[in-house]
């Protein structure tokens, strides 16, 4: 007859069969980000022309595998190189630190460069996927704001110092251990800046980037006139950004509700539905405030109503109550609106998706909502804090300031750097695209077919090579504004 298990055995296995829902969990949520890539694909090729559907779709296929490939060589080890795997591994702990007024600040990892193989085990396996499927979301944001004139050469670079330096970077200071994590502990000031899912990592750092692109590739031919006047440039398919926007939903609650690393902890519930109460009221309060200001309910700006409610809540899901996660949603509604107008109008950036005020503007609120809206319930122990997360509405103004620090700090790492890593690539190959192929159209140009074989030409209405450059900016503004 068998022996009967000790305890110590028994809590082995129970330790162990924890761990292992943990890392399925875990990577089904991962499964689920990585299925957002097709969301973000068809919402861009939908706001964009057919004649470029083709060049649009390519990059947000190949962007995918640019940044496994920078992620894997470079990307991990620096973010993750000093903390290593959420399921209890210690294989990965050598990050760079700086000592300052008795203060440690960690800024980069030094580990898991390549995974080798003493690293490569499941737990740092599972941690690898679903970085990196965060990461990836990223670098796809700055491919809407730079749609229909980017040069694919220049995209897959750049594709690769987002996956290799800036994002990692950025994520170390906040996920990996560093400096802006330990604010709290260090300074006191709440649990450091606090991003549950991704507000500031993710979708502000793409919103950055992609403001800085927009601006130094400027604007398509045609949108904005010799008198300043805005021309407006249709989407092509409404309903792929419907649908992109419902695969988009779908995935979130992958990427916000399984940002709790773990299949045990039931808080997944409550960040899945705050998700999806903040979804629905950013769609709704985007169709009340167009429907009064316009008359028309445009299907475009309810998508982007939608994502920016989800954008808003991705870092406070966790920390906040389900009223505030309605409010959180509806201003981030109307916020899309106000700021993707303002950046058009105003700033003459032309974004064609809205990327910069969907991730930009509204990562950044999503991260001050946190500072305000934190109710203290969550959050025990993280960033080495006892007490939950607890925003300035419940008492605890340190938490906003470690916000706005930690939205500052992204400004001025990614903004600089994406500046000049897209000069000096646009110094080697180029950024923009030759202006009579972007007249025609790209995906001939730059891809090689046609994204619609039923496509006559090029949409454009014009022979193609009939454009040259002194071809008038009223005639440019008549084809490319049809």
């Amino acid at each position: 007859m068998a022996a009967e298990p000790t305890l110590s055995e028994l809590a082995k296995n129970l330790a162990d069969t924890q761990t292992a829902l943990n890392i399925v969990w875990t990577m089904v949520a991962g499964f689920l980000v990585m299925f957002m890539q097709a969301g973000f694909a068809l919402v861009e090729t939908g706001l964009t022309r057919s004649k470029n559907a083709a060049h649009t779709m390519g990059m947000n296929f190949l962007v995918y595998a640019i940044g496994i490939i920078g992620f894997y060589f470079v990307g991990f080890g620096l973010q993750m190189g000093g903390v290593g795997s959420a399921f209890g591994e210690t294989t990965l702990t050598k990050e760079f630190v700086v000592n300052i007024f008795g203060k440690d600040f960690g800024l980069f990892g030094m580990s898991g460069f390549g995974l080798p193989l003493a690293m490569f085990t499941p737990a740092v396996a599972a941690t690898f996927l679903f970085q990196m499927v965060f990461m990836d979301t990223t670098c796809t944001i700055p491919t809407g704001a730079a749609a229909e004139r980017w040069k694919i050469s220049s995209f897959v670079l750049f594709s690769f110092v987002i996956s290799a330096l800036i994002y990692p970077i950025y994520a170390n200071w906040v996920w990996g251990g560093g400096w802006l994590s330990a604010m709290g502990t260090n300074f006191g000031l709440g649990h450091g800046h606090v991003d549950f899912a991704g507000s500031s990592v993710v979708h502000m750092t793409g919103g950055v980037m992609a403001f800085v692109l927009a601006k130094m590739i400027g604007p398509r031919i045609g949108k904005y006139g010799p008198d300043g006047r805005i021309h407006p440039i249709a989407p092509q398919s409404i309903p792929q950004v419907m649908i992109g926007t419902f695969i988009l939903a779908f995935g979130w609650f992958g990427f916000n509700a399984g940002s709790t690393l773990s299949g045990m902890d039931t808080r997944l519930a409550v960040v899945a539905t705050n998700t999806m109460l903040a979804s629905a009221t950013g769609a709704f309060a985007a169709y009340l405030y167009v429907k009064i200001k316009y008359g028309k309910a445009d299907p475009s700006w309810l998508a982007n109503g939608m994502l920016a409610g989800l954008v808003a809540i991705t870092a406070p899901c966790a920390f906040v109550s389900s009223w505030a996660a309605m409010l959180i949603g509806a201003i981030a509604g109307v916020l899309v609106i106000l700021a993707a107008t303002f950046i058009d109008s105003v700033l003459k950036v032309d974004d064609p998706v809205g990327a910069i005020a969907v991730h930009g503007v509204n990562g950044a609120f999503g991260i001050l909502a946190t500072g305000l809206f934190a109710n203290g319930v969550y959050g025990q122990g993280l960033n080495g804090v006892a007490y939950g997360v607890t925003g300035l509405l419940y008492g605890d103004k340190g938490q906003l300031v470690a916000s706005i620090i930690g939205i500052a700090a992204n400004i001025l790492w990614v903004a600089p750097v994406a500046a000049l890593a897209f000069f000096i690539i646009g110094k080697i190959v180029g950024n923009r695209v030759e202006a009579e192929d972007e007249v025609n159209g790209l995906d001939l140009s730059e891809m090689g077919v046609h994204g619609y074989s039923a496509d006559p030409g090029p949409g454009t209405g014009i022979t193609p090579h009939a454009y040259s450059a002194t071809t008038t900016s009223a005639t440019v503004a008549t084809v490319v504004g049809r």
